[in-house]
C-alpha cells in the first residue's frame, strides 16, 4: 500500500540517497559517467565503513623516531592511518621529514604566523607533526576524438594516486573521540545548575512521604515503638549532659546537638499525638517516657543555646542549614510547651516523623519546586532530542505553589493542610519528571553520534626543537584505531558496567512516586527520616550511571562541559516579582478574611429570620384577647354582639417604642 506523505511517516522517501551505483544491462551504451559512478560508489562506501566503524588515528606502524644524524629531521616508519574522512593513508617505507623545512613552509603558508622563534632563539617550541591525505593525478593521455560540442583540449590524467605529505601545526590537535560525558553535558546543560536542581530535589525527597502522611493522618495517633524509646533515651542522655553551658556551642557540637534534637523532639511529638489515656498507655509500656516533662526542659535549654550558634560555621551548606534551624524553631514552638493531642498541629506531626516543617521551610520548597520546573522546561526546550514525548506536557502541567516572601526567621505561622497536600503532589510530579529526564540523558549516551570532520589530518607525534635540531619525540598522545573505532576507546574502562546499568534503568516503564498508606485504623507508621542532617549520598544505579558518565577514568579526557550564556533577571523585575508574592498573600489574607465575614452574614440573615417568625406569629394564649389591641377604652367591656377582631399586627416600629409611649 503506498501513501504519499513522504519521508518520515511510513510512505516512499522522497528524498535522494547519499550512494547511488550504476545498474548494468545487455545492450546498454557505458559512458564515463557510468564507469565514474561505478567507482565513486565504491570509495564513498569504503570511505564511509573506515570513517564510521574504526574513525581516524593511526591504525599499525608510522613510528616517529629521531633521524639517525641527528639536526632538524626525523624518521617516520611505515605504516597505516585513517583521517576523519574515512581516506586510507599508507606509508609504504621509511621516510625522511625535515621538520625545519616544513616550519618554514608553515612561517610561509600562516603569513608569518608561527607558534614559536627563529632558530636563534633560545627556548624549546613544540609542533604536532601530522601526515595529510592527497590524490595526484597521473598517466596523462590523449583523447579520442568525440562528438561534444567543447572538447577536452590536451592529455587527460588517466589515474588517480592516493599519497600523503606532512605538515606541522601548532600543538592544538583536534580530538575525534567521543566522550560520552560531553553528550551528558549537553543535554543537561551546565553541570552547577543541574546540580542545583538535583540537590533541591534530594531534600524535597526526604519529605515527601512525610508530607502525604501528616496531610492524610490529620487526628490520627502515631506509632510510639522501640526503635522511638532507644533514640528517646539516647538523645535525653546526651542532652542531659551537654545541652548546659555557658555561651554558644562550637560548630561539630552544634551539629551533633541538633541531630540530637531532632531525634528527642520526633519521640516526645510522638507521644504528644495521643489522648492522656494513650499516654498513660505508653508510659506503662515505656517507662523511661515518665521523664517527658524533664525532657521537654532540657529540649528547651538546647534550643537556647543552638539560637546563638553560629548557624553558618555549624552548616555551610544553605539547605542542610535551613533543615537545622527548622529542627530549633519548630522543637522550641512544638514540643517544649505541653499540649493535649487536640491542640497537635500538623507540624507536630511532621516533627514526630523526624521532618521538622517550620514557616521558612515552606516558603523554601515552594521555591525549590518553581526551580527544580523551569530548569526541567529549559532543558527539554533546549535540547531537541526528546524521546519521552509526554514529559514536558507533563512537567509544564505541574501545579507549583506561587512564591512567598521570606518570612521573619522566627516565625511559627502554622500551615494550612491544603497547602502541604499540594506541595507533596507537585514534589512527587517534579521528582518522577526529574529522574525520567535524567535516565533518558543517561541512556542516550551509549549511542555515538556520527562525528563532523573538519581537520583531515592525522597527527603522528609531537616533536619539540632546541634552536633547529628535533631534541624529543612523543608520540604517546596521538589517536589511535581501536577494534571497534576510536570513538569507543574511552569507553572500554566502563562499557560493559555501563551496559549492565543500562539493562536495568533505560527502556523502562515510566516510574511513579508511591503515595504512603495509611491503615484504616489505629496508629500511623510514620517511620523517622534517617540522615536528614546528613551527607545524602547518591546512590542508586541512576547515580552510579551518572557518576561513570562524568567522572574521568585514569588516562582519560575530562568531559568537556557546555558554555551556556547566562541570562540575569533585572532588579527591577526581582522587585516586581516580590512586590507580586507579596500581593498575592494579602489576597489570600482578604479572600480568607471575606469567607469569614460570608459565613457571620448568613447567621446573622438565619437569626433575624427566626426572630421575625416569632414576632409574627398569633398570640392564642387565653389572656390574649385582653390585650390592649382594640379601640375602645380599658374601662369599657367589649360589645358581646359585636364580632371579636383579630389582634393588631404590630409593626417594625412598634417594638422600638417605649411602654405607655406614643408612637
Amino acid at each position: 500500500m503506498r501513501t504519499d506523505c513522504g519521508c518520515g511517516c511510513g510512505g516512499d522517501a522522497t528524498r535522494t540517497s547519499a550512494f547511488v551505483r550504476p545498474r548494468f544491462f545487455a545492450g546498454q551504451l557505458l559512458t564515463e559517467d557510468d564507469l565514474g559512478l561505478l567507482v565513486d560508489y565504491m570509495t564513498a562506501k569504503g570511505r564511509l565503513h573506515n570513517r564510521s566503524l574504526y574513525g581516524p588515528g593511526v591504525i599499525c606502524g608510522l613510528a616517529v623516531t629521531c633521524a639517525p644524524c641527528g639536526g632538524g629531521s626525523v624518521a617516520v616508519h611505515p605504516g597505516h592511518a585513517l583521517d576523519c574522512a574515512g581516506n586510507d593513508i599508507v606509508v609504504p617505507c621509511t621516510e625522511q621529514v625535515d621538520v625545519r623545512a616544513l616550519v618554514r613552509e608553515q612561517r610561509i603558508s600562516g603569513l608569518g604566523v608561527d607558534c614559536g622563534d627563529d632558530c636563534d632563539d633560545e627556548g624549546g617550541r613544540r609542533y604536532g607533526l601530522y601526515v595529510r591525505y592527497q590524490e595526484l593525478p597521473i598517466e596523462p593521455v590523449a583523447p579520442y576524438a568525440t562528438e561534444e560540442p567543447c572538447p577536452t583540449p590536451g592529455c587527460v590524467p588517466s589515474r588517480i594516486q592516493e599519497g600523503f605529505r606532512f605538515v606541522v601545526k601548532c600543538a592544538d590537535d583536534e580530538d575525534h573521540r567521543h566522550n560520552p560525558g560531553t553528550h551528558l553535558l549537553a543535554t543537561i546543560g551546565d553541570l552547577a545548575r543541574a546540580d542545583r536542581a538535583r540537590t533541591r530535589d534530594r531534600r524535597l525527597g526526604h519529605y515527601l512521604d512525610a508530607l502525604s502522611t501528616a496531610a492524610a493522618g490529620t487526628g490520627r495517633t502515631f506509632r510510639f515503638d522501640a526503635a522511638d524509646a532507644g533514640r528517646y533515651a539516647t538523645s535525653l542522655a546526651w542532652l542531659r549532659e551537654n545541652a548546659g553551658g555557658e555561651g554558644p556551642p562550637p560548630p561539630p557540637a552544634a551539629r551533633e546537638m541538633t541531630e540530637h534534637v531532632r531525634a528527642l523532639a520526633s519521640a516526645v511529638a510522638r507521644y504528644d499525638t495521643h489522648d492522656p489515656a494513650g499516654q498513660e498507655r505508653l508510659r506503662r509500656e515505656y517507662p523511661d517516657l515518665a521523664t517527658v516533662q524533664e525532657a521537654r526542659g532540657v529540649l528547651g535549654t538546647a534550643c537556647d543555646r543552638l539560637g546563638d550558634a553560629d548557624m553558618e560555621a555549624a552548616w555551610p551548606d544553605p539547605l542542610r542549614r535551613s533543615l537545622a534551624r527548622a529542627v530549633v524553631t519548630e522543637t522550641a514552638a512544638r514540643v517544649v510547651p505541653e499540649r493535649g493531642d487536640a491542640d497537635a498541629p500538623l507540624e507536630v506531626r511532621m516533627l514526630a516523623q523526624g521532618t521538622p516543617l517550620s514557616h521558612a521551610l515552606r516558603v523554601e520548597f515552594r521555591a525549590d519546586l518553581g526551580l527544580i520546573r523551569e530548569w526541567l522546561l529549559c532543558r527539554l526546550d533546549q535540547t531537541g532530542e526528546a524521546v519521552d514525548c509526554r514529559l514536558r506536557t507533563e512537567t509544564a502541567a505541574v501545579d507549583v505553589p506561587p512564591l512567598l516572601p521570606a518570612p521573619p526567621p522566627d516565625s511559627v505561622e502554622r500551615a494550612a493542610v491544603a497547602e502541604v497536600q499540594q506541595i507533596a503532589e507537585a514534589g512527587a510530579a517534579l521528582t518522577v519528571a526529574l529522574r525520567r529526564f535524567l535516565t533518558d540523558a543517561a541512556c542516550a549516551t551509549l549511542n555515538p553520534p556520527c562525528g563532523d570532520c573538519t581537520d583531515t589530518d592525522v597527527l603522528l607525534a609531537h616533536v619539540e626543537l632546541d634552536g633547529c635540531d628535533v631534541v624529543r619525540v612523543c608520540s604517546a598522545t596521538r589517536e589511535q584505531v581501536l577494534p571497534g573505532g576510536s570513538a569507543y576507546g574511552e569507553w572500554l574502562p566502563k562499557l560493559y558496567r555501563l551496559r549492565e546499568l543500562a539493562e536495568r534503568l533505560c527502556c523502562r516503564p515510566v516510574p511513579e512516586h508511591p503515595k504512603p498508606a495509611l491503615p484504616p485504623e489505629g496508629d500511623v507508621v510514620g517511620p523517622y527520616a534517617e540522615g536528614l542532617l546528613g551527607d545524602w549520598p547518591r546512590t542508586g544505579d541512576l547515580e552510579e550511571m551518572l557518576s561513570l558518565l562524568l567522572t574521568p577514568a585514569p588516562g582519560e579526557t575530562p568531559p568537556k562541559a557546555l558554555h551556556e550564556q547566562v541570562y540575569t533577571t533585572p532588579s527591577e523585575v526581582t522587585d516586581s516579582m516580590h512586590e507580586l508574592a507579596v500581593l498575592r498573600t494579602q489576597v489570600a489574607d482578604l479572600t480568607s478574611a471575606l469567607e469569614g465575614l460570608r459565613t457571620q452574614l448568613g447567621s446573622a440573615q438565619t437569626e433575624v429570620v427566626r426572630l421575625r417568625e416569632r414576632v409574627e406569629a398569633p398570640d392564642r394564649g387565653p389572656e390574649s384577647g385582653a390585650a390592649g389591641t382594640s379601640d375602645e377604652s380599658p374601662g369599657e367591656p367589649p360589645d358581646q354582639d359585636e364580632p371579636a377582631k383579630p389582634p393588631a399586627r404590630r409593626t417594625r416600629s412598634s417594638r422600638n417604642q417605649k411602654p405607655g409611649g406614643t408612637p
